[in-house]
């Protein structure tokens, strides 16, 4: 993720420039994605160690061009000092205005920050016309790829999406649908063809435990999309929780365990939960604009049977290609391996190993 620099936040807060904690913001799309709160750092440039003395609110304007008023989520009485070259990681969220009261939108007049104000619509013109979303509702999910391996491995496509439908500061805005597409591609086979085809959609309920974790309950559907002779799915129920540990300097680890039941019969593959089993984990450890692995494992104890993925990524931009014009290019260099069984759901029960590399949008 992009962390810049907000210059109105380190005008408004007096107090951490005074101890030598230099705010930070990564500014929110739009008013509406400020709803869901907004991630700030104080890094301490100084020589001793200090206390947080966090400002209440603060002024940073959205990438949209909106201005914001943002609110201290939690107070910081209890946070420990920061150490020299350290920082701390604050959650903030937007503020409700007073009645009467608009707030400023210099690029797009007419936008209002209140959290009950309805969905803004941006407009892209393109050369189809002009096209519609609301898309500060959008965010990344799973991993956004292409990558392509040698042998049998072929190329391997996923694109992937999650939206909330609901800006509301209430339990609505908890809800969320995603959407994930995986597709094998035969590169190298005569005609290239489309040798199989993943769909997930899922509903979900994403709530906040705090600052660093979240817990999630909701649906999902896995398919090749076959009919009643050769479909292949898993219908469940999870539940996930996911915990997040800053270990200073921009690093941070990330694991998110996750357990689930069937509620099907899984199409003709009714064995299905010898090679899945009821829970997987998830694992990462990055840093920002820098080098990020990720390990996903899942399987069943009693069959012994099981599946891991590996990704590992790095934001192409940060590589140093000023020279080649490619410094501005919002896209990552990724690797992604695979071993165990059911890669594709068609070969659930079929154990693979495969390498492949390319780019991604998200990670």
């Amino acid at each position: 993720m992009r962390i810049a620099l907000a210059l109105p936040l380190a005008l408004v807060a007096t107090p951490c420039a005074a101890q030598s904690l230099r705010p930070i913001v990564e500014p929110p799309l739009s008013a509406q994605a400020a709803l869901a709160g907004v991630d700030v750092f104080l890094l301490n440039e100084g020589r001793e160690a200090v206390p947080v003395a966090a400002p209440d609110t603060l002024q940073t304007t959205a990438r949209d061009g909106t201005s914001l008023t943002l609110e201290l989520i939690r107070s910081t009485a209890d946070t420990a000092p920061v150490a020299p070259g350290g920082f701390v990681k604050l959650r903030y969220r937007l503020a409700p205005l007073a009645p009467g009261l608009a707030a400023a939108s210099p690029a797009t007049p007419g936008i209002s920050a209140r959290p009950d104000a309805a969905p803004v619509e941006q407009v892209t013109d393109t050369a189809r016309g002009p096209a519609s979303s609301f898309a500060g509702r959008f965010s990344p999910h799973e991993p956004t790829y292409f990558v392509a391996g040698a042998g049998d491995a072929r190329a391997k496509l996923q694109f992937s999406f999650a939206l909330q439908p609901f800006a509301s500061a209430g339990p609505l805005s908890y809800l969320k649908v995603a959407y994930t597409q995986t597709v094998f591609w035969g590169i190298g086979l005569p005609s290239g063809p489309i040798t199989t085809v993943t769909y997930s959609p899922e509903g979900f309920a994403d709530v906040p435990l705090s600052q660093t974790a979240r817990a999630a309950i909701g649906f999902r559907h896995d398919s090749n999309g076959g009919g009643t002779t050769d479909s292949v799915d898993a219908n469940r129920v999870f539940l996930r929780v996911s915990k997040r540990f800053d270990l200073g300097r921009g690093w941070r680890l990330d694991v998110a365990p996750q357990g689930w039941f069937y509620v099907s019969s899984n199409g003709i593959a009714t064995d299905l939960p010898r090679f899945w089993g009821n829970g997987s984990v998830t694992a990462s450890i990055g840093q920002a604009d820098g080098v990020k692995f990720q390990i996903f494992a899942r399987g069943n104890p009693r069959s012994g049977k099981g599946a891991g993925e590996l990704f590992v990524s790095y934001p192409i931009a940060s590589l140093g290609l000023r020279d080649l014009g490619l410094h501005g290019v919002g896209l990552y260099l990724f690797g992604q391996a695979f071993t165990g069984y059911g890669e594709t759901l068609p070969g659930y029960n079929r154990a693979d190993t495969h390498a492949r590399i390319g780019v991604s949008f998200t990670r």
